[in-house]
């Protein structure tokens, strides 16, 4: 080829060029380097493996070129790029993939030999409670979603409360705009059918769920996993919408001393501090510390009333694993006020000034007490004890709930059996007129459940639970799990079952107490029941540009029989709870999107449709606070070379229908749409992170009107129910993260 090129017949001379003569000389100089660069193929050799064998059908693949390859039955591959290559990626199925640094060093050919490929770790990932028994999260029958530490890192807050907005699907709803108290809803059902779990315990509920998701020290969660849809078979009631387990580091786990700190533009502060210890050579323990203070009053809306609840919270956390034994407790104690601006302590239950004063001291105890490999009990006390004041009506009310539990895994022939026992005692008792005397609940239960297998891509998991309420009679509640696995990246999972769930006294009746509203319970209510259905569908792409894409996708679909709800509209003084003389029906779908790029870009994104809506005598209407359509998006990107790493999160809430005082209250009867935007930049030198950023970039706020009647506060019109979001607009916030190892 180059013999025939140097030949080319350029027929021009010193004293004869011309433009035809020009053009010949530059193709002759095109050719040839077209010549040369076809024949400096570069060459890349080697062979992929993992742990133990060859991987057959790895994609190496070279970006700028768009050139790829895939492995042979022996895992060997040969690509050939044309122009030398800084990097490949190397990935597959079900394994992390691998930037690989190509050096050739004045050469055409590289063997980089082995290249071995870690499992991707997100498919590698252990939960509990979906079915009680540590699984990986692609062998769970029920689709769990998982949350690790780099969630509540993207996006620091000082609650957990405040984290969830950016899970899709789940939304922290606010029911007061003075005292800021506030309950979970997932995929469009009320807060009271979410149960908060604490380790798999049921430590939040009843009293401590208006406060009591405060004050976790979020550096010593090692995971959160959620469940959409009823889960009472396992957890009993308040588990009719959906499950979110707070699941605590252990030990083992867990940095010789951890320290996160940060400080917001309005003057919050919070501290989370953790450190290992160990109690003779069988024994070792963790503790942590969290504080929150904010004792800035700002009224950015001009309605002499606080836009942020002010807090001075302390958390002190411990646990202890003694072999097969372990044991936790936390104390909480906590001072919140809010309300005109001028108010003090001094002014508590007076009628000079209004302010919603809450005092709050709160103990717990909890762990687990293995006794074999296949048995085991868990225990759990707590005594939440509230003084609290709502303008000039004194509320004064403690709760004391106690769980057991045994589990035994056991084989029926060639059947697996998981059973339990289970017991709860609830004692609660307040000075307003809905407790005459103290109230005794007695919650006896017994589950049963089980796995069986249709080949080998087919799962059954069948259970069902017997409740016995001291006050409500005997529940029943079945389950029905079946995953598809259509191949090793695709997997269907089908699941319906019934839920219940009773009335919490606190948790309904608090509305009256920070407004003019009276609560009315009529007659005795019945336990709300309801039948979920539930398809989710994921499928993992991992492509041969060695990005990964994750996609889960789910249709829900819930009826309910003797639904509870509150009625605003038979007097505008009154909220009426009654069992619906009808059905209630929540149905919609969600797609939440996972992707994992070489260039050290990550992403989430998740969008849920919900139709919701309840139908009596022959009207067909739609709850009070339920959107149509929320969505979350999370985005990060480390810069290459460096340590520093973008973090861009937000959620988007459509409107809602909010309750109004009559016809002539000038409020809007629904809430506008509400987006919430958030970027952060953290710096890493290894154990130490320094981070900081902005929240609510766009400033988003409701109306300065929402309070009804602010100018006079303890008149009839009163009315700080009509929230949907924060008051708290835009603001700065700094810190720093170190773990010592």
């Amino acid at each position: 080829m180059y013999k025939s090129l140097l030949h080319f017949p350029i027929q021009c001379s010193v004293l004869n060029i011309t433009f035809a003569c020009v053009m010949k000389l530059l193709l002759y100089f095109i050719g040839v380097f077209t010549a040369f660069n076809a024949s400096a193929q570069y060459t890349v050799t080697g062979v992929v493996m993992d742990s133990q064998q060859p991987l057959t059908g790895a994609t190496v693949y070279h970006a700028p070129s768009k050139t790829g390859i895939l492995t042979t039955d022996t895992g060997t591959f040969l690509l050939n790029i044309a122009s030398a290559p800084k990097t490949i990626v190397v990935s597959f199925t079900g394994f992390e993939p691998k930037i690989i640094p190509v050096h050739f060093n004045n050469t055409f050919t590289l063997d980089l030999g082995s290249i071995t490929l870690a499992p991707d770790a997100s498919l590698e990932e252990v939960v509990v409670s979906g079915t009680l028994k540590p699984i990986s999260k692609r062998e769970s029958a029920v689709p769990v979603e998982v949350y690790g530490p780099a969630f509540f890192e993207s996006n620091p807050s000082a609650s957990v409360f405040e984290s969830l907005q950016n899970i899709n699907g789940v939304r922290p709803q606010l029911n007061c705009n003075v005292c800021n108290t506030g309950d979970i809803h997932i995929n469009g059902q009320e807060g009271a059918n979410t149960m908060m779990l604490i380790d798999g315990l049921p430590i939040v509920s009843g009293l401590s769920t208006v406060y009591g998701l405060s004050g976790i020290p979020q550096a010593l969660i090692d995971q959160l996993e959620v469940i959409k849809g009823p889960a009472s078979t396992l957890y009993g009631s308040e588990a009719i919408g959906g499950v979110i387990n707070l699941i605590t580091k252990t030990p083992d786990r867990s940095p010789a001393f951890s320290v996160e700190s940060f400080a917001s533009g309005w003057g919050e502060s919070n501290t989370d501090l953790g450190a290992r210890y160990r109690l003779g050579t069988n024994s070792a323990g963790l503790l942590g510390v969290n504080y929150f203070n904010y004792t800035n009053p700002i009224d950015n809306n001009g309605d002499n009333f606080t836009d942020l609840t002010l807090q001075n919270r302390i958390s002190v956390f411990n646990k202890l694993d003694l072999n097969a034994f372990s044991i936790a407790t936390r104390y909480l104690h906590e001072e919140r006020w809010g309300g005109e601006m001028n108010w003090t302590p001094a002014f508590r239950g007076g009628t000079e000034r209004y302010g919603e004063s809450i005092y709050t001291r709160r103990w717990e105890v909890f762990g687990a007490y293995t006794i074999s490999p296949d048995a085991y009990i868990q225990y759990s006390f707590n005594d939440h004890d509230q003084n609290s004041v709502y303008g000039a009506t004194e509320f004064l009310a403690q709760q004391r709930i106690g769980f057991v539990q045994a589990v035994l895994d056991q084989h029926l022939g060639a059947v697996p059996l998981t059973l339990g026992l289970t017991y709860r005692y609830t004692m609660y008792n307040d000075n307003s007129p809905a407790t005459a005397n103290k109230e005794h609940t007695h919650l006896p239960g017994v589950f049963v459940q089980t796995t069986l297998n249709s080949g080998p891509n087919v799962q059954w998991l069948l259970g069902t639970r017997l409740d016995y309420n001291s006050r409500y009679g005997t529940i029943l509640t079945p389950r029905l799990n079946i995953k598809f696995v259509r191949t090793s990246s695709e997997i269907f999972r089908l699941g319906i079952g019934s839920g219940y769930r009773v009335v919490n006294v606190f948790t309904e009746d608090h509305a009256a107490l920070t407004g003019s509203r009276d609560v009315i319970f009529v007659d005795a209510l019945k336990p709300e029941r309801s039948w979920n259905a539930n398809l989710n569908w994921t499928k993992d792409i991992y492509a041969k540009q060695g990005y990964i894409l994750n996609i889960d996708a789910s249709l829900f679909y819930t009826y309910f029989d003797n639904k509870i709800l509150p009625d605003y509209d038979i007097d505008p003084q009154k909220i009426v709870y009654a069992n619906l003389d009808g059905y209630g029906v929540t149905q919609g779908a969600t797609l939440n999107l996972r992707g994992v790029f070489p260039s050290g870009i990550q992403f989430n994104a998740g969008a849920t449709w919900i139709d919701a809506h309840i139908k009596e005598n022959g009207i067909k209407e739609r709850p009070y606070f339920t959107e149509k359509l929320t969505g979350t998006y999370q985005l990060s990107y480390t810069l290459a070379n460096t340590r520093g790493t973008f973090d861009l999160s937000g959620n988007v809430i459509s409107p809602m229908r909010l309750p109004l005082l009559g016809d002539e209250d000038p409020r809007d009867p629904n809430s506008p749409w509400i987006h919430i935007l958030n970027v952060q930049y953290t710096h890493n030198w290894g154990a130490l992170e320094v981070f900081g950023g902005l929240k609510n970039i766009l400033d988003f706020t409701p109306p300065a009107n929402s309070i009804a009647a602010a100018d006079n506060p303890f008149s009839d019109d009163f009315d700080p129910t009509y929230v949907y979001a924060s008051n708290q607009g835009r603001r700065m916030f700094l810190g720093m993260r170190w773990l010592l190892n």
